[in-house]
């Protein structure tokens, strides 16, 4: 209610006149309140966030960049200027929240000694300190060469490319060391051609921002998270739980891809387990070793074989497997027999 007061005063000082400040204060409002309805959709994504905030991190710089075109277009269409002006601060207010959730798990990932506190308060003020900068070199634009809309729209483009570039390269330079299913399967499949696990420092030029839900054929092609009716029946869940006995996941294997479901409660350790499962009966697979079950059957006897020696690397090259983050996937929670 203050903003709407502050707003309709602002207005009035600026010199417009009761009726017309009325019907602006209004449309500026509404305008706002889109950015308000940006924000409230994107909170609903956060799990998401956490498994990839350096996708997300990238795409909440681009709809900010994209809200702001928004802004520079709305005086070639001031009778549209509700709708074009909305819709930028609606993708504004989305970006807001997205940045805003993954600073977090970034900042999380550089903090060595607890010092997570003071990481992100270091991080604010050299945010704060380029923001000023940013406003001062704006300012000296607007006065010069960005003095008319056609200015605007040959500067604009070029400050926006350079600037989801920067982004590009500071979320590439990020080590994460979570959990999810792109890393995981990046782990597993390193570990089956050499041997070898690969530390977060190591693996971050080689995830893949733009679609991180790649299958990795060297870690079996594995989908998790997919609801469990779509790709098992009730029978063979009883046949995979003889299978994998006392594990909290289920895997099996439909053309070339592998699915896996976790249970409720299923760790980093459970989605390791499953994926070297999967990676195992993949080379079995491909080499003619038989049935499916028995192939399945087998690789899970590799995995237990090789799995202390393979998650004691994990955890001595710096990840951490208290946790697995698989966004919004479906997990399963077995009923309890009587």
């Amino acid at each position: 209610m203050l903003h709407v007061l502050s707003t309709q005063s602002l207005l009035f000082a600026a010199g417009l006149r009761p009726t017309p400040a009325q019907a602006t204060a209004v449309s500026w409002i509404l305008k706002d309140g889109m950015q308000h309805a940006g924000k409230l959709i994107c909170s609903g994504m956060g799990a998401r966030m956490d498994s990839e905030p350096k996708s997300w991190r990238i795409f909440a710089d681009v709809l900010y960049d994209f809200g702001t075109a928004l802004d520079f277009i709305s005086p070639l269409c001031p009778q549209l200027f509700l709708e074009v002006a909305g819709l930028g601060n609606f993708a504004k207010g989305m970006a807001v929240v997205a940045a805003r959730a993954t600073r977090l798990p970034i900042y999380s990932s550089f903090a060595k000694e607890g010092n997570l506190s003071d990481l992100f308060a270091k991080g604010e003020a050299i945010s704060t300190l380029f923001n000023v900068m940013g406003i001062g070199a704006g300012i000296g634009l607007s006065s010069t060469v960005c003095s008319t809309t056609q200015g605007k729209l040959i500067i604009g483009p070029l400050l926006s490319a350079v600037h989801i570039w920067g982004v590009v390269q500071e979320m590439r330079a990020t080590p994460i060391n979570t959990l999810n299913p792109q890393r995981t399967a990046m782990v597993v499949a390193d570990f089956i051609k050499s041997g070898k696990v690969s530390s977060p420092a190591e693996l971050r030029y080689r995830e893949d921002l733009l679609f991180p839900n790649r299958l990795i054929v060297e870690a079996g092609s594995v989908k998790v998270g997919q609801p469990l009716r779509r790709v098992l029946s009730p029978r063979r869940v009883e046949e995979l739980r003889s299978i994998f006995p006392n594990e909290k996941f289920l895997l099996t294997q439909k053309s070339d891809k592998a699915y896996m479901v976790l249970e409720q409660s299923a760790t980093g350790e459970d989605a390791l387990r499953g994926w070297l499962v999967a990676a195992f009966a993949s080379e079995m697979e491909r080499s003619g070793a038989g049935p499916r079950d028995t192939v399945l059957n087998d690789a899970y006897q590799k995995m237990e074989s090789v799995f202390p020696v393979f998650v004691s690397e994990v955890k001595s090259r710096g990840w951490y497997t208290g946790q697995f983050l698989d966004g919004n996937h479906s997990r399963i929670v077995y009923a309890k027999s009587e």
